[in-house]
């Protein structure tokens, strides 16, 4: 079932969540352990990342080193099916640009129509950790628009390879990604406001947002998409503080304001058990307030942090 479909068909807010594919060597098994009690929330569907390959340099006995690409939480498309076939709900993989061909987009595609996969959620993706400059594939997409651009030509039944004819047409609901603090590398929100407007219009179906812990800027970022005739469905990610850490390094990292009201209590506490109620405690009232808003699903990052967001979601259901 389409994202748009459980929203249209909803009488109230939908809740959702995000997890990461375990490490490679790791089981399945650590996947349903952390859904597990999420589940008595009867999640609409349930977002699996995807992570591009990274580098690393391997010593050689000479003493020189060679350098290997490493993929460490492979596994998307297969956890997609997994959670599925458990859980009997929606699966929503991630499909990015970075370190991905366009053969390769179109291969995992096609492995996704086949398992009954409706949904995508379409992303640029990230720099390797060890550079500075996200760079593309050398076959492969710059921007998350040419990567949406080749879905929907799937679902036109258009593929790579111009002699193929009669392919079928592929029916995914796309996702994309929105900024209400505007994307990191755009040089002001309007000029960002802009681009997510000519997905919107490429074809994506609905926008979830990056995490935000201040209310209002979402629900300006809501505000200022309507103005700028941006009508789909627009999902507030959610993501609990839980350490100290965190209050300086999510800015750093996703380039997001923590209020000043958040910042100082956390300042206060002694410990991360103490920043994990306040933490908590924010998100909860977050939540109640997007609810009460009106966003048509609240959709938490777990990130290896179920019994937050369990607590968070009983409080607000």
């Amino acid at each position: 079932m389409k994202v748009t479909d459980h929203i249209s068909q909803a009488k109230g807010t939908l809740i959702s969540f995000e997890i990461l594919p375990p490490l490679k060597g790791k089981s399945i098994e650590s996947i349903y352990d952390h859904l597990d009690p999420l589940m008595e929330f009867k999640p609409s569907y349930i977002n699996v990342t995807y992570h591009r390959s990274e580098h690393m340099f391997k010593k050689r006995a000479d003493g020189s080193f060679d350098k290997v690409e490493i993929r460490k939480r492979p596994g998307t498309v297969g956890i997609c099916a997994a959670i599925m076939n458990h859980y009997k709900i929606d699966a929503v993989p991630h499909l990015i640009c970075g370190g991905f061909s366009k053969e390769e987009t179109e291969n995992a595609l096609i492995d996704l129509n086949f398992l009954g996969i409706d949904n995508v959620l379409v992303l640029r993706g990230d720099a390797p950790k060890n550079e500075t400059f996200f760079e593309a594939h050398p076959n492969g997409h710059r921007y998350a628009l040419e990567l949406l651009q080749q879905v929907t030509a799937m679902n036109n039944g258009i593929y790579l390879e111009d002699d193929l004819m009669g392919g079928i047409k592929t029916k995914f609901c796309i996702g994309v990604a929105g900024y209400p603090e505007k994307h990191f590398e755009a040089p002001n929100l309007q000029t960002d406001m802009a681009y997510l407007k000519r997905k919107v219009e490429g074809g994506a179906d609905y926008i979830v947002t990056q995490m935000f812990f201040d209310n209002k800027k979402f629900f300006d970022f809501v505000a200022k998409c309507r103005e700028n005739g941006i009508t789909v469905p627009i999902i507030p990610g959610l993501k609990p503080l839980t350490t100290r850490k965190q209050l300086t390094v999510l800015p750093r990292t996703f380039h997001v304001d923590m209020p000043e009201e958040l910042a100082s209590e956390v300042t206060k506490c002694k410990t991360d058990k103490d920043v994990e109620v306040v933490g908590t405690e924010w998100l909860i009232q977050q939540s109640k307030e997007l609810k009460a808003g009106g966003s048509p699903v609240l959709h938490y990052y777990t990130l290896g942090k179920p019994h937050v967001i369990q607590q968070v979601v009983s409080a607000v259901i």
